[in-house]
This record gives C-alpha cells, sequence and structure tokens, in this order.
C-alpha cells in the first residue's frame, strides 16, 4: 500500500501546527542547551590542552594558541 506526499503532512506542517512550548518550558529548554554547550566545550579545551604537536599541526594551530584556547573559562566562546 502506497500513500501519496499530498496525503500526509509533512513533518515541518505538523511541526508548525503544534502549539508553542509554555513559558516555563522554554526557559528549561534554553537553560538545558546553554549547560550542553558549556559541557561540549569545557570538554574539548580540555582536550586541546592534551593533543600532541602532530595533531595540532594537523588541526593548523600552535601550542600556544592550543594553550590559550585551552586556558578559556567553558563561559566564554
Amino acid at each position: 500500500m502506497t500513500t501519496s506526499a499530498t496525503q500526509t503532512p509533512s513533518h515541518t506542517s505538523y511541526l508548525n501546527s503544534r502549539p508553542a512550548l509554555p513559558v516555563l518550558a522554554q526557559a528549561a529548554v534554553a537553560f538545558a542547551v546553554l549547560v550542553t554547550k558549556w559541557s561540549i566545550r569545557h570538554t574539548t579545551r580540555k582536550e586541546l590542552r592534551h593533543l600532541s604537536a602532530e595533531q595540532l599541526n594537523d588541526i593548523g594551530i600552535s601550542r600556544e594558541e592550543a594553550h590559550y584556547q585551552g586556558t578559556l573559562p567553558f563561559w566564554r566562546p
């Protein structure tokens, strides 16, 4: 059994037809996104400090730049 694309709504139209999240839920999602960004930033900066000279050369940054980026606090982009 096949259905045509015109008979079933697209995912985008389904999402657009949904009611907006309550304000508190929007704030919770925004906070979760922020904490996730900070966690990823912290982890990648910590790993950057431990890369070898060859690995740093592969990604095109110097040891000094890696040290600088690796010592930035997680909340700074």
